[in-house]
């Protein structure tokens, strides 16, 4: 793992920066830029070192992010996907560039490929077909003829479930988000809500009143998390709450400090996707770890193979994920 030091090395600023940028303080005053360097430095560092051999360019991609720059550092669950994907790319010989959600779209027209991160809507899927080069969605699979990376989520969170139960927790909530098409066109549901619900349900164990939603943010994470305290009192609170994504879960953690309610000792947090400041934060965090770094490169990996190789057999890849024990849960409090 890397240092706080070691990312701040590379970044070029002072530690206490690097760590008050990884815990999301809100009262720093640093520019977006620094910002991203930051979180940048600290998803490259994870990654493995693979020596690639050097080759001639062979042509342009379009990386098309659903994201804005700016939300892209809400949550770099997407800007670790891309910078994946980026670096797969120039190991492979390609130039690439970048498609913000605020940016016009692809108007290239020498690209050869189309690698599509995040939610898009129909009509945005349409325009993307439009170009007539290959295609690849990261994190979405809108339909069963184009090629995708996704996650199996229903296992990951399923297996989040059980981890609670092993831990002696019965009643567990639930902290998600929602988000709009950038276009919008209308909402992307996430299933994560739905797999947690009817699990829950199916164990009776579900209670409408421990789900909150908002959006995948650490200030909706925390805004959320204040307004399961506020409601949920004595028997009815949850023991355990599991977070739609890391930017939440950091979000409840602020919480629930604020508060003074300890965790894991009398609250456990588990998030997902194991974002690098999943950490540094305290306490760190247990997570889903999604190796998001696979899919991006994974993503490239299809575009060659159609570009290369004149694959036409549509192909899903469906990435595993690994549970990861850090120090933000424990075995439920007897009383």
């Amino acid at each position: 793992m890397a240092t706080l030091k070691d990312i701040a090395n590379k970044a070029g600023v002072s530690t206490s920066t690097v760590s008050r940028v990884l815990n999301y303080d809100t009262t720093l005053s640093v520019g977006e830029e620094t910002k991203r360097k930051i979180f940048e430095v600290a998803e490259e560092l994870e990654y493995k070192s693979k020596k690639q051999p050097a080759n001639k360019t062979k042509g342009t991609l379009a990386i098309v992010n659903w994201y804005s720059e700016a939300e892209e550092l809400q949550d770099i669950y997407y800007m670790s996907i891309r910078l994946g994907a980026e670096k797969r790319a120039k190991a492979l010989g390609y130039t690439y560039y970048r498609v913000y959600k605020q940016s016009d779209f692809i108007e290239e027209a020498d690209i050869r490929g189309i690698l599509a991160i995040g939610k898009f809507s129909p009509n945005q899927v349409k325009e993307l077909q439009s170009h007539n080069v290959p295609l690849c969605f990261v994190d979405y699979l809108p339909d069963e003829e184009i090629d995708s990376v996704v996650v199996n989520l229903k296992k990951a969170m399923r297996q989040n479930i059980d981890y609670l139960l092993e831990q002696g927790h019965t009643k567990i909530g639930f902290i998600g988000g929602k988000e709009s098409f950038s276009d919008g066109t209308g909402r992307w549901e996430d299933p994560r809500e739905k797999i947690v619900r009817e699990y829950l349900e199916s164990k009776k164990l579900y209670h409408d009143a421990s789900f909150f939603i908002g959006d995948f943010t650490v200030e909706d994470g925390k805004k959320n998390m204040l307004s399961a305290l506020e409601t949920l009192n004595g028997n009815q609170r949850p023991t355990a709450f599991i977070a739609a994504n890391d930017a939440i879960a950091i979000g409840c953690l602020k919480a629930l400090y604020e508060k003074d309610i300890k965790v894991p000792e009398e609250i456990s947090i588990i998030g997902f996707n194991d974002i690098s400041p999943a950490k540094y934060i305290s306490p760190s965090l247990t997570t889903v770890k999604v190796y998001t770094e696979e899919m991006g490169s994974s993503g490239i990996g299809l575009l060659q193979e159609r570009i290369e190789e004149n694959r036409d057999v549509q192909k899903t890849v469906i990435m595993s994920t690994k549970h990861i024990e850090r120090e933000s849960t424990s075995k439920k409090r007897r009383i």
